[in-house]
């Protein structure tokens, strides 16, 4: 009997892209069943984006290991009537379509709902099912700009930071589908009844700017906006920051407490500066200045060896590959070497960070490839297989 915690939860992935099946994926790894529901023609466009390694892409490995693809024509009544019965075996449904395309299809969440109202129905769209901009197109940049990720990030009268990673579709799109996933499901034990999860990417990646912003709320008329590049976590201060070493590498300092910082410049022979460490002002900056002169004079080498046995938060920004080298996450397990069988060589995959028992590793589907699986253990016969296509 297999020990992980999903095992049994049965899943119809109708989404494409990133939010939805990185959702899916971290349900699989937790031993969930998830069926990924295409279209025929093409299937999830990810599987078409570069880089291409085998005829497979690799976007596409990377996100839908551990899962059965099936491929239904939702335009077609035939396709329709299938994922109508397919719902009542299953337990939740995650789809990321604007809001009102399912409705327009025939099988949107009350419909669905009808036919098993048990059914999880989690919708993710970029600025929800409610509200004036609620159809308006977007992705992970202009969901995180308009949140007001982007104006926090970045030097103070400079350009906002580019986020370079999509934390608008995985933090707020991927981690709270799931988190309202699992509250229905628990729900669900008390209940008996599936509902509907409404996530808006949008909403989701304000919740990285929660605390700043909810202190901004509370503080009122007596406080100020939120401002770039000058606030303790996001700059302004020296204790908390990048600093470029002589080589043209990265220094993340996080030594925000008296105690770390304390220790940064005694490592620096520069205790003189912990008297303005935490001034505001021409103060501040000046210590700023001084550790971007001081950090500056040696390579990234030269600073690992000085800070080597500390405990002061100090840490080489990885860049590139070096990432798959660190000692702590090979420890705890993130890279696992794999043999697919179908590409005929060993893949190397990224593991989702919740393990709770041995994570099953299976490659991921080529286009169709379970349909006739799917639908006949859902009771469907030969007759309406062949009406199918299949």
């Amino acid at each position: 009997m297999s020990s992980l915690p999903l095992t049994g939860l049965r899943v119809l992935d109708l989404s494409r892209l990133l939010p939805g099946p990185y959702a899916t994926l971290v349900l699989a790894d937790l031993g969930a069943t998830v069926v990924k529901v295409e279209e025929p023609d093409g299937g999830d466009y990810v599987r078409q984006m570069p880089p291409e390694r085998d005829g497979v892409g690799a976007l596409f490995y990377g996100l839908n290991r551990n899962k059965r693809s099936l491929t239904l024509n939702l335009k077609t009544p035939e396709g329709r009537d299938a994922l109508k019965r397919l719902v009542r075996t299953h337990d939740v449904l995650v789809e990321s379509f604007r809001p009102g395309v399912m409705d327009k299809l025939g099988v949107g969440e009350a419909v669905l709902r009808a036919e098993n109202p048990r059914l999880i129905y989690c919708a993710i769209s970029g600025y929800g099912r409610t509200g004036p901009d609620r159809l308006k197109a977007g992705h992970d940049l202009n969901y995180v700009a308009r949140a007001g990720l982007l104006g926090y990030g970045g030097e103070a009268d400079g350009a906002p930071a580019f986020p370079g990673v999509q934390m608008g579709d995985i933090g707020g799109g991927s981690l709270f589908a799931l988190v309202g996933i699992l509250a229905a499901l628990h729900e669900r034990e008390r209940t008996g009844l599936g509902r509907l999860v409404d996530v808006s990417m949008t909403d989701g990646a304000t919740a990285f700017l929660h605390m700043h912003l909810a202190a901004r709320l509370f503080m009122g008329e007596q406080g100020g906006p939120l401002q770039r590049g000058r606030e303790a976590l996001n700059g302004g201060y020296a204790c908390y920051g990048l600093y470029r070493t002589a080589d043209g590498r990265w220094l993340a300092v996080g030594a925000l407490e008296p105690k770390f910082f304390m220790g940064v410049l005694e490592r620096l022979g520069r205790m003189d500066l912990m008297e303005d460490a935490y001034a505001p002002g021409e103060a501040g900056l000046r210590v700023k200045a001084e550790l971007t002169r001081l950090f500056a004079e040696h390579p990234m080498a030269y600073w690992q060896e000085r800070f080597a046995g500390t405990d002061l938060c100090v840490e080489p920004v990885a860049e590139g590959d070096q990432v798959l080298a660190d000692a702590q996450l090979r420890a705890r397990g993130l890279f696992v070497d794999v043999e697919d069988a179908r590409l005929g060589r060993k893949v190397t995959h990224l593991l989702t960070p919740l393990r709770m028992g041995p994570t099953p590793v299976q490659p991921p589907p080529a286009l169709g490839e379970h349909s006739r699986e799917v639908l006949t253990e859902a009771g469907f016969s030969e007759e309406e297989l062949e009406r199918l296509g299949f």
